[in-house]
């Protein structure tokens, strides 16, 4: 079985003065509306586990079942279901009010407590002596969703078991996105399966969301994305800065180990990207540089300069190197 591990191709090199000191692999694909490739790097067949990258697809049994509509979930639920957030108040206030009006409390995860990233929440918790909780998971907005189908469909509580209808119905929409039957799955941090497929099948899904109707359920998972960015990381996140760059157009998202996927709705382009090594900062540089190269990102906006060409600086403050696209991503 193909795998990414120490293999691809050369997608960000890291500069210290005039030396090239240290470059990252990887493998990206572009496709078009009908799945076909435009652009690759690397090897498409690669198999990969796009981890967080595939929340949009794990919400869409959320509304296709009708879980959504019975709930009245609104676009900044949808966002908080593909949302990898930073724990902050505008992430973990609307989920606590998600879990009561489902009536569901912190207990029912089955994601795992988490330090909140967001400085403000780490610091009351740990300044009030107070516990780290379920809700404080990155990945909280997506199990609400999952709780919120597992009641609508009057199944069981243990919604992340690879045999819970919940987790039947996000293979069935992945494997009907992807057009793969996926060789399987790995658990991933929030206890979920993870399905596998080709980095192929993963940005043939994301062109599928790219030419989804703006109604259709697919749709509605890209419009909430792309014009709640903030929902779906948080300040300082390369995702909620990215979408804000490019005009709420864009909907991207980041998974673990340095998965990246883009929807680009207007272009009806799909991206997917998994850098080998696992380094997220090469993924984000990446990401950022196939954006500009597809005309969505301004190659000049500072948030692309942020990413695409970042200085490298030491504990001095002084300028000793850069972070930039490799020239076979150019």
């Amino acid at each position: 079985m193909p795998h990414t591990a120490g293999t691809g191709a050369q997608l960000v090199e890291l500069w210290r003065g005039p030396f090239l000191e240290s470059v990252h692999l990887g493998h990206a694909v572009v496709c078009d509306d009908t799945g076909q490739i435009v652009q690759s790097w690397g090897d498409p067949n690669a198999i990969v586990l796009p981890r967080s990258s595939s929340k949009m697809i794990q919400g869409l049994p959320l509304i296709e079942s009708g879980a959504a509509a019975a709930h009245n979930l609104t676009p900044q639920h949808l966002a908080l279901a593909c949302a990898s957030h930073n724990a902050a108040r505008i992430h973990i206030d609307p989920v606590r009010d998600w879990l009561n009006a489902i009536g569901r409390s912190d207990d029912d995860f089955r994601c795992g407590p988490q330090m909140p990233r967001d400085k403000e929440v780490h610091d009351e918790v740990i300044k009030n002596d107070e516990p780290v909780c379920q809700i404080h998971n990155n990945c909280s907005g997506k199990h609400a969703g999952f709780l919120t189908l597992a009641k609508h469909l009057g199944a069981g509580p243990e919604y992340v078991d690879p045999d819970h209808p919940v987790q039947i119905a996000c293979l069935e929409a992945f494997e009907r996105m992807t057009e793969e039957t996926s060789p399987g799955y790995g658990i991933d941090g929030c206890s979920a399966p993870n399905f596998a497929c080709t980095l192929h099948g993963m940005a043939r899904a994301m062109a599928g969301f790219a030419r989804a109707a703006a109604d259709s359920p697919a749709g509605q998972l890209t419009r909430a994305m792309a014009e709640h960015p903030e929902l779906v990381a948080g300040e300082g996140r390369a995702c909620t800065r990215l979408m804000r760059a490019m005009n709420h157009k864009v909907a991207i998202k980041t998974g673990a180990e340095a998965f990246f996927v883009a929807i680009l709705p207007d272009q009806k382009l799909g991206v997917a990207l998994k850098i080998s090594d696992g380094g997220t900062r090469a993924a984000e540089c990446a990401i950022a540089q196939i954006l500009v190269n597809l005309g969505a990102l301004n190659a000049d906006h500072p948030e692309a300069l942020a990413y695409t060409n970042a200085p490298i600086s030491n504990w001095r403050g002084i300028e000793t190197g850069h972070m930039r696209a490799a020239p076979k991503l150019l």
